[in-house]
């Protein structure tokens, strides 16, 4: 199966021309769900099926700014499968977000749920704005409008949003009250990511590192790697790098680089996580002017002499101009997207080890899963049992994934993806085609 074979429908494909950018999202899941399919020998219908969104929305919000005008802002909400169960993904409120970056956002997460075991498909939905320029009341008269505009989308057991870039526990608390108010009834299921007072789960703001913890230390044992004895880059100091950063250091690790929109920051003795994390908490959230590291970019932080780095930013941050400087043994993706295709290639034929995204930081819909099951039964756990079950998943996924990809001879990603479509596809063949 090859994309040449595939149809123009719905703008789900685009019409045959010359070669896309490799850093188009949706392209570069795409090429990778091609190799996978190849390997499962998918039919082509089921190829069709699988790789298409199911349905996309794209909706108008109407905002009251503070100065009293009015302002048209463009919201997307795709599903991209239900077959295995209610579909789960988070929204982004960014400038640059586009439908593209949606589409892909939306199938990771449909393979993401399947590698790890979670009976969700995959959904992402996002609004184009920038909330750095806007009031919180603005913010909140946004995000009702966007969830009554959806509100025959979401629902607990139809399609269940959570965090992602620039939404918080604050926006999934207004989501859930407005859905509440039309539905006539208080449905906490609704979203995850909520706050612990209106039925969030205890660990769910550590659980994406916490994840790409578990997975850098289960490919840390593969690998005969100690963890005394290894270095890690983390790019990106947000809520996903610095719970990795310190879970890591935790470990035995040495964290030697840190870095955010600031720029980055290195200290080849390692750095003092705890003073790194009370810095950022005292100085407005960000790096910016951390006086005991040597200030390097963001760039340079990537291609340093370490050996795990943790790519915990934003997309196509190693592509195929920096991948043959990268001297890093493990890659763990921390971020959607992160590596480019023609990266992949460079990095696997150096012998480095990528942690995929879809695996590497499931550790969010994993414990979001929790947090649904444990709002529908109205019975809470302890963090110390959400850590516990949300270890065990991510450490089994890893050895799935590991297995899969020695038995076909490819790298961790495409067997990540065989695992996943191969999940989904068998979820296809029993529930079968409704006419």
């Amino acid at each position: 199966m090859t994309r040449s074979n595939a149809v123009y429908k719905n703008s789900v494909y685009r019409e045959p021309g010359p070669p896309l950018d490799e850093e188009n999202p949706f392209e570069a899941m795409v090429k990778r769900f091609d190799v996978a399919a190849q390997i499962l020998e998918l039919e082509e219908g089921f190829y069709e099926y699988l790789v298409a969104p199911s349905r996309i929305h794209i909706t108008a919000i109407p905002v009251v700014m503070d100065t009293g005008k009015i302002k048209m802002f463009e919201g997307y909400r795709v599903i991209h499968s239900d077959i295995r169960g209610p579909s789960k993904g988070g929204i982004r409120y960014s400038p640059d977000v586009n439908l593209e970056e949606i589409k892909a956002l939306a199938a990771w997460m449909t393979w993401k749920c399947a590698v790890v075991d979670v009976p969700f498909g995959g959904a992402k939905g996002g609004v184009r704005c920038n909330p750095k320029e806007m009031s919180p009341g603005e913010l909140e008269r946004l995000t009702r409008r966007y969830t009554a505009n959806l509100i025959d989308v979401f629902g607990p057991d139809r399609d269940i949003p959570a965090p992602d870039m620039n939404t918080n526990e604050q926006i999934m608390a207004w989501i859930l009250d407005t859905y509440s108010m039309n539905a006539r009834r208080t449905e906490n299921a609704v979203v995850t990511g909520k706050p612990i007072a209106l039925g969030g789960s205890q660990g769910r703001r550590e659980a994406t590192g916490r994840g790409v913890m578990t997975v850098t230390m289960a490919a840390m044992a593969r690998l005969g790697m100690r963890a005394a004895e290894s270095s890690v880059a983390v790019q990106g100091f947000g809520n996903v790098g610095s719970v990795t950063a310190n879970l890591l250091n935790q470990n035995g690790c040495s964290i030697v680089a840190v870095s955010d929109v600031t720029g980055g920051y290195y200290n080849k003795g390692g750095l003092d996580i705890t003073a790194l994390l009370e810095y950022v908490a005292g100085s407005g959230g960000t790096l910016e002017g951390y006086p005991d590291a040597e200030s390097i970019t963001n760039d340079e932080l990537l291609t340093l002499n370490v050996d795990i780095l943790v790519p915990a930013a934003k997309e196509d941050q190693i592509t195929k101009k920096n991948a043959g400087n990268i001297k890093a043994k493990i890659i763990a993706e921390g971020a959607n997207g992160p590596t480019t295709p023609k990266a992949d290639e460079i990095l696997s034929d150096n012998g480095c080890l990528v942690i995929p995204d879809i695996l590497a930081n499931a550790g969010g819909v994993t414990v979001s899963y929790f947090e649904w099951v444990q709002d529908r039964q109205g019975y809470f756990w302890t963090e110390d049992r959400v850590n516990r079950r949300l270890d065990r998943m991510m450490h089994a996924a890893f050895e799935v994934v590991f297995d899969a990809s020695e038995k076909h001879g490819v790298s961790l990603r495409i067997g990540a993806y065989v695992v996943g479509i191969d999940k989904v596809a068998a979820a296809l063949r029993l529930r079968g085609i409704y006419a």
